[in-house]
């Protein structure tokens, strides 16, 4: 077992990773239960195929299923969810646990944010990429019509409980998807661990539980690392993190959230990032063609396909961290080197945009 602190003063809560950590559940939840009660925020799948780890806890368990995928992370849905949480009579004191992937943890987290002016939840993260990037930092959020996670709040969890054995039952694309934010941690600030990708990442995917173990807790130390920092991404250094992401966001949007997973996006942003920098003259181009390299055969998109060079610079426009008509991007010297450049301009983008495709 690992333990894994955030440290956020009066916020600061612990991330447990222990394999089987599910099937000792009653020990695990007991201490967020409030008479014994649980409030578990599920999708259908994870539910299906996870569920009864939670039900054979012996805690009293109320389940609320939402639809899996994307689009539930919406107003309707939103709407739903707390009024079914109002419903139970949910008090400020009492747990909401996010039992799912990234959806689930936005969705539900969110939820408690808004509930009662703000309620407690307790992230119980699914798969890979919740399990090494979402449900730490306390970022909530749904869609909505200008784009991805335009609406949310910061809220942090008041513990994060992570078991790599649900990854047993995670489809094969899922546990891509995720594994590109393990890569993104490589290549925002570890270099060393980029080459543990490139030697162990079939292994991890192919369901090594040491593999598993490794990626996690070096992706959760880091990234628990840069939010004790910069919590509310104020200082840039949590923009580190969205590598990837500003053209990761606008591929997903041009798709309507639908077309590719979110960790694809990301790693088709991070191939376009490196990209990006090579022809800048920031990287060297031998970077860009290792990273391009290892996502590829790895079996994540990393040739853009989608949309226009105007149509994905219109979604960068809405981007929610651009600031005085700027976007700032997150650019990298190398592998293991990347840092907030905030004099893109998007008509240099859009031309580079235009060369990809």
């Amino acid at each position: 077992m690992s333990i894994v602190n955030v440290a956020l003063g009066e916020r600061s809560y612990e991330i447990r990773i222990e394999a089987g950590l599910l099937d000792r559940a009653g020990e695990a939840l007991a201490p967020f239960a409030r008479g014994g009660r649980l409030v578990v925020v599920s999708d259908e799948m994870v539910w299906a195929a996870q569920g009864e780890r939670l039900r054979a806890s012996g805690l009293e368990i109320v389940p609320l299923v939402v639809p899996a995928g994307e689009g539930s992370k919406s107003w309707a849905q939103l709407a739903a969810l707390t009024e079914r949480l109002l419903e139970l009579g949910i008090e400020r004191s009492d747990h909401i646990i996010a039992f799912g992937g990234g959806m689930v943890g936005d969705l539900a987290g969110f939820a408690a944010a808004i509930l009662k002016r703000g309620c407690r939840f307790v992230q119980v993260p699914t798969t890979l990429l919740a399990q090494v990037d979402s449900s730490v930092g306390g970022k909530t959020a749904i869609n909505a019509a200008g784009g991805k996670n335009m609406v949310g709040a910061f809220h942090q969890p008041a513990a994060v409980l992570i078991d790599p054995n649900t990854l047993d039952t995670l489809p094969d694309r899922q546990l891509r998807a995720g594994y590109a934010e393990v890569v993104k941690y490589g290549l925002i600030g570890d270099a060393g661990f980029f080459a543990w990708c490139e030697a162990e990442g079939a292994a991890l995917l192919a369901g090594d539980p040491a593999a598993r173990l490794h990626a996690i807790e070096t992706s959760i130390r880091a990234k628990a690392a840069i939010v004790a920092e910069d919590e509310r991404e104020t200082t840039g250094r949590r923009a580190l993190l969205n590598l990837g992401h500003t053209f990761g966001h606008a591929v997903e949007a041009e798709g309507g959230f639908s077309r590719l997973l979110h960790g694809e996006a990301v790693a088709l942003g991070m191939a376009l990032a490196f990209r990006f920098s090579a022809e800048r003259g920031l990287c060297a181009p031998a970077d860009a063609e290792r990273v391009v390299r290892h996502l590829g055969a790895i079996g994540l998109p990393t040739r853009l396909e989608l949309g226009t060079p105007a149509s994905l610079v219109a979604h960068m426009k809405d981007d929610k961290k651009a600031s005085g008509g700027r976007i700032p991007f997150i650019l990298a010297r190398g592998i293991g080197d990347a840092f907030v450049d905030r004099s893109v301009a998007l008509s240099e983008v859009e031309a580079f945009l235009a060369r990809q495709l």
